[in-house]
């Protein structure tokens, strides 16, 4: 099954943007972000679940990712109101071969993801 797209709002340089709502979690189909460098990436979980649950960041391809033997990168976010911030990401460890970087929810994660992306500035 096709993995849930996760919007992605750009932060731009002396430029105010209003919090964006996020994507709903989607513990079924998992999530996707594609375009983004992953060193341009900051990711915001926020969990609505009664219990703690995890997000995972998955271990890219190798190659283009040379590092992902590292493996997966799994957050802990806890219960009811709680939000852990991930982020800048290394490329040569989460990168999937098309560019993608991947996300996996634990069952029953309930709640939003956030994706933001600060450009490199020359």
């Amino acid at each position: 099954m096709a993995r849930t797209a996760v919007t992605v709002t750009t932060l731009t340089a002396n430029t105010a943007v209003a919090e964006p709502a996020g994507t709903t979690a989607d513990p079924t189909n998992d999530h996707v972000i594609s375009g983004i460098p992953a060193e341009e990436l900051i990711l915001r979980f926020a969990n609505t679940n009664g219990s703690d649950r995890v997000a995972t960041i998955v271990a890219g391809d190798n190659p283009p990712a040379d590092a992902a033997g590292q493996g997966n990168l799994d957050i802990t976010v806890p219960a009811t109101s709680g939000v852990r911030w991930v982020g800048p990401l290394t490329s040569g460890r989460f990168v999937q071969d098309n560019g993608d970087i991947h996300i996996d929810l634990a069952t029953s994660f309930a709640g939003t993801v956030t994706a933001y992306r600060v450009p490199r500035t020359a």
